[in-house]
């Protein structure tokens, strides 16, 4: 791996910091916008995901153009332009709001969603591969799950911050353009001070030639391949990824509204028991990764979600409630260890590798729809939903995660001839 001062990243990496809690705040606002849309234009559980649907299906058109652009503009730049896009979308949730409970306001809504979500999706491309290259492959999910707690911390701030403008219970949409609009002028200030910090480019080892040569075997051996299809791991590693960004959305997005199902007083402050449980699992990971590999720290962690997907869904609600945040502190590890462990060594097939992976993101959008046409399904015909409804529904959790657990054993060296390769 290039090697790479630490005092000289050391700035860069804060700003990057505060840019994966934009990314936390901006998805997070969404979660809690899901019960509310619901409630006030009166729709079906199906369609009150489709909130996520709209934000996380950008990934599917613009990741590939995603890393086309950083290769012609660098970093930076994509950084500056991923917040101006992300801060349109925050402020065309102004005019959505105003609509009032019109239908055309849902619809305004979900193109304000989309159109941050094309934001969110530069920004992904940009930030990831940029903390996983910016020192050692094996210190890498540490340093993404450092990032995670500024993402998980955005994620709990910004329910909390609409509460303060909106009544879950009760909500009128019209009060949402004053949050969605101090959002919008945070995120659009931080794209102006960009312009003036130093944010260094860089690259991974074989990736162009301006890194120099390399005599890593493996990178040789992928740099000769065509295309990034003819790469099996990191396929894998994009299954692997989209499932895992579907079942870390689905949690924070639906904890309110299962809470709801029980009557519980202030139902919006459950949706903390995701990123609190997240938050802890990656300070836990820090130091559990100077001990354990990225891998086997994974399959530890996935084993302890399987325990708690499966106490969710057998426990009495008002108990099981509580091992969301287990799911989210098994959470904490996957993202990074998934990302650096695909990622590695992909030589000149780095930013393309990592548009494949953000292109994977688009499970936030598929597997929450998914659960809620589940959810649909197992109502009973007129008759809301009930909290051993959403239990049945999160039976969707364990295929998940076995598959993620099965590239975490065998499918990351798929495709690696050699054996000495330690990922």
């Amino acid at each position: 791996m290039l090697q790479i001062s630490k005092n000289r990243f050391f700035f860069p990496l804060i700003i990057i910091g505060v840019a994966f809690f934009v990314i936390g705040f901006g998805v997070g606002i969404n979660g809690i916008m899901v019960p509310i849309l619901e409630d006030v234009f009166d729709l079906s559980k199906g369609k009150s995901y489709m909130v996520l649907t709209a934000t996380f299906s950008a990934f599917l058109i613009f990741g590939p153009p995603s890393g086309w652009v950083i290769k012609k503009i660098g970093y930076k730049k994509s950084l500056i332009l991923s917040l101006v896009i992300m801060s349109t979308g925050m402020f065309l949730f102004i005019p959505s709001a105003r609509l009032g409970s019109s239908m055309s306001g849902f619809y305004m809504y979900l193109i304000a969603a989309f159109i941050g979500g094309m934001g969110n999706t530069l920004l992904q491309t940009t930030i990831n591969p940029y903390v996983t290259i910016c020192g050692p492959i094996e210190k890498a999910a540490q340093r993404l799950c450092t990032m995670g707690i500024m993402n998980q911390s955005a994620w709990y701030l910004g329910p909390v911050f609409l509460s303060l403008f909106i009544n879950v219970k009760q909500p009128d949409i019209a009060n949402a353009a004053i949050p969605f609009g101090i959002a919008a002028g945070f995120i659009a200030l931080f794209a102006l001070l960009m312009v003036f910090i130093s944010l260094p480019e860089i690259a991974a080892e074989g990736e162009d030639k301006t890194v120099g040569a390399t005599n890593d075997e493996v990178v040789l051996f992928i740099n000769r391949k065509k295309t990034v299809w003819h790469i099996p791991h990191l396929i894998l590693g994009a299954i692997a990824l989209f499932i895992y960004v579907g079942v870390e959305t689905l949690p924070m997005a639906s904890v309110i509204d299962f809470a709801k199902t029980m009557g519980l007083n202030n139902p919006e402050q459950y949706s903390a028991f995701g990123p609190l449980g997240m938050i802890t699992g990656y300070i836990v990971s820090i130091f559990v990764l100077h001990w354990i590999p990225q891998n086997r720290a994974m399959i530890l962690f996935l084993l302890i979600a399987l325990t708690s997907a499966l106490l969710l869904v057998t426990l009495p609600p008002a108990i099981a409630i509580y091992f969301l945040s287990g799911l989210g502190f098994a959470h904490s590890i996957m993202w990074g260890s998934i990302w650096a462990i695909t990622i590695d060594k992909l030589g000149r097939f780095t930013k393309s590798g990592s548009s494949m992976l953000v292109v994977a993101i688009v499970g936030g959008a598929l597997l929450p729809l998914l659960f809620g046409l589940i959810l649909d399904a197992v109502i009973p015909a007129g008759q809301a939903a009930t909290a051993v409804d959403f239990q049945k529904a999160y039976w969707l959790f364990i295929p998940c995660y076995l598959f993620i657990l099965y590239y975490a054993v065998f499918g990351q060296k798929a495709g690696l001839k050699y054996k000495n390769v330690n990922i």
